[in-house]
């Protein structure tokens, strides 16, 4: 039996596991092993196996994404998300649909020390959607604001996915943080465009009902020093070369910390917790990374990168047609998979393929986090709706689905931007020695 046939019979048979609702770690490494063996041999498919998880323990970039998901897990439990809506809320008072705006606004501040998307959901959920609905917004925006929103917590560093993209693609994580900072921008910025566009579509000419904020801005701003502090320490300690992106997450992770217990953030209960959290989460993303490197072994071995690769050229397919199909392959396995896990199943694939057409990997990789935001946001299996509608109950999923859907826009408009002017990514990177 071929190599070539045994992948195409081990992606099958992932798919197949997949489906049947296997753990996708579990299917990662049982495919990987089985077919490596199919291809090498039973004891070389011991020796990889066995080595597998000693390469990764021993990575110094590894440590990376522990002390990183200590500092969002602590900032989640802090209450940052109440400052920094109540400071974007006081930000964009008179502006049109000015909650739902402040609430993205707020939800890409605190995705810049959070660095997950559902937990930016969930809390920026409890804080700005009650308040939304009281100033009588229409659910479906209140909800897809927040949504949409909470997509900037993977895209904005520290991000979690682009640490394990950086980890399974062997990349810089300092250079794709870097990659990611402007991007994470202009989407902020097309989503607040969307949702004051929204606003208007579903209320009309009918004013706003505000609420009677006379608190000063400065001092509202003022309150929010200390999550500017963080991300300006540890992100601006990155680009500017003071330390690396490890030293980063450890500092980022003792300040949030400090900060927390200084400003009488949490208990010594909650603080535990948050060690708690971080060793559950971190213990299942090293399973599935290592199973996820397991698999490339096996991919490796059969070729099918290097022959998918051949056969699209000689299809005729140029660079801009093997990155929209691409796109639309992603945003289709958005819609059913989980991101990290859609990630970690697809890169050993995608990456050389579209390596071989003349894309940047670090470039590559800010897309492939902007198309899992889309399926965070796109039914029926969007992470971010139903972490809304667990916390939400007076909102159906139906609503949130229907709010989310103008949002998804902005993202294929921030694609096509990159694609058309690719140093939007790579100009910052660019600019790290």
């Amino acid at each position: 039996m071929s190599p070539l046939l045994v992948g195409t019979m081990g992606i099958a048979a992932l798919v197949l596991l997949i489906l049947v609702r296997i753990p996708v770690a579990v299917a990662l490494g049982l495919v990987g092993f089985v077919g490596y063996a199919a291809i090498e041999g039973w004891p070389r498919a011991g020796l990889m196996i066995g080595g597998v998880p000693i390469e990764f323990a021993s990575m110094y970039t590894m440590s990376v994404v522990p002390l990183f998901t200590l500092m969002g897990a602590v900032a989640a439990r802090s209450g940052l998300s109440a400052d920094l809506f109540r400071a974007s809320r006081i930000l964009f008072r008179g502006a049109r649909s000015s909650l739902s705006v402040a609430s993205i606004f707020a939800s890409a501040l605190f995705g810049a020390v959070c660095g997950s998307s559902v937990a930016t959901a969930l809390t920026m959920s409890k804080v700005s959607i009650p308040e939304m609905m009281r100033a009588g917004y229409p659910p479906q925006l209140a909800a897809g604001a927040v949504a949409a929103g909470g997509t900037l917590g993977i895209l904005i560093p520290p991000s979690l996915i682009l640490m394990i993209y950086a980890i399974i693609a062997q990349q810089s994580v300092a250079k794709l943080f870097a990659a990611a900072l402007i991007p994470g921008l202009i989407l902020t910025a097309l989503y607040i465009l969307t949702a004051i566009a929204y606003h208007r579509v579903l209320t009309g000419a009918t004013p706003e009902r505000r609420a009677d904020d006379k608190e000063p801005l400065l001092p509202a701003l003022l309150k929010t020093w200390h999550v500017i502090a963080l991300f300006g320490l540890t992100l601006g300690g990155i680009y500017f070369g003071w330390f690396t992106p490890t030293e980063a997450a450890a500092i980022g992770a003792f300040g949030a910390i400090g900060l927390s217990a200084a400003l009488n953030r949490s208990s010594f209960t909650e603080s535990v917790g948050c060690f708690l959290d971080t060793v559950r989460l971190v213990s299942s993303l090293v399973f599935i990374v290592i199973a996820s490197a397991i698999f490339s072994y096996f991919i490796v071995q059969t070729g099918i990168s290097n022959h998918l690769a051949d056969s699209v050229k000689a299809i005729g397919l140029g660079p801009l047609g093997i990155i929209i199909a691409v796109c639309v392959l992603y945003i289709v396995m958005g819609a059913f998979l989980e991101g990290i896990g859609m990630l970690l199943i697809t890169v050993p694939i995608t990456l050389p393929l579209v390596l071989s057409f003349g894309y940047d990997p670090i470039w590559f990789g800010v897309l492939l986090v902007i198309l899992i935001e889309i399926g965070l946001i796109h039914p029926p299996m969007g992470m971010n709706l139903f972490a809304i509608n667990a916390v939400t109950k007076d909102i159906t999923i139906f609503d949130i689905y229907k709010g989310s859907a103008p949002f998804l826009i902005a993202p294929l408009v921030l694609i096509a931007l990159m694609i058309a002017y690719p140093e939007i990514v790579l100009w910052l990177p660019s600019q790290i020695k």
